[in-house]
């Protein structure tokens, strides 16, 4: 199945925050599917973004992501979003915490990557990988979630060598201004301030840029850190 005339994407975690920001961007000039569990607040998105449909999904099940994805043929752009964030020291977290971190955060985007890698092909497609600061340094309770990340940096560093006819951008945001960030700072017991952060806009403007850079360069590393206020 290919999904339009125009350009195809998939943004996953796209029901609120940055993948919602991510997919309106791509939608000024690409189909967009909208990757989540929440059914409704994708709908309601949907509404609002011409062009764009739910894909809801739990990336975490791949017999649901081999369902999800089966009849499409050609995809253009995939921009791993999802993730999910917990806060410990490395003595008070358990086990349980970075499977949590490894299954959403690593192994989701690898065996979807892997399921859609014919209609990537197709297209001569483009992969983006939302990581973070954390996947290029580690602060002090902050292991098992930058765990993840350093690790989905090196998958993106193989892919990018094993498809090279694929784009595959890893970007680094530093924090950004979502429901996910006003949970991680009441974790640390501090006040919230939006101007502390990225705004979710901002980065996905650079992910837009990115995905429609000329088919002459390859933008393999975003890094954006808030303005120091």
């Amino acid at each position: 199945m290919t999904l339009t005339d125009t350009p195809a994407a998939l943004v996953t975690g796209a029901s609120g925050g940055l993948g919602a920001a991510i997919a309106a961007d791509l939608a000024a000039d690409h189909t967009v599917l909208l990757g989540g569990r929440d059914t409704a607040a994708l709908g309601a998105l949907a509404e609002q973004v011409p062009g764009s449909r739910p894909w809801p999904v739990d990336l975490t099940d791949a017999d649901a992501v081999a369902a999800a994805c089966a009849g499409i043929d050609r995809l253009d752009v995939l921009v791993h979003n999802a993730g999910v964030c917990e806060l410990g020291t490395i003595a008070d977290s358990p086990t349980d915490q970075w499977r949590r971190s490894m299954e959403t955060n690593l192994f989701a985007v690898v065996e979807l990557t892997r399921v859609l890698l014919p209609a990537l092909r197709a297209a001569g497609g483009h992969v983006v990988l939302i990581n973070s600061g954390a996947g290029l340094r580690v602060h002090p309770g902050w292991g098992s979630y930058a765990a993840g990340k350093f690790a989905l940096r090196a998958f993106g560093d193989a892919l990018r060598g094993e498809e090279p006819d694929l784009r595959v951008t890893s970007v680094h945001p530093g924090r950004i201004d979502t429901a996910m960030q006003r949970r991680i700072v009441a974790t640390e017991g501090r006040d919230y301030d939006p101007d502390e952060f990225l705004r979710p806009d901002t980065v996905a403007a650079a992910v837009g840029n990115a995905v429609r850079t000329a088919a002459d360069a390859h933008p393999t590393e975003i890094m954006l850190r808030p303005i120091a206020r």
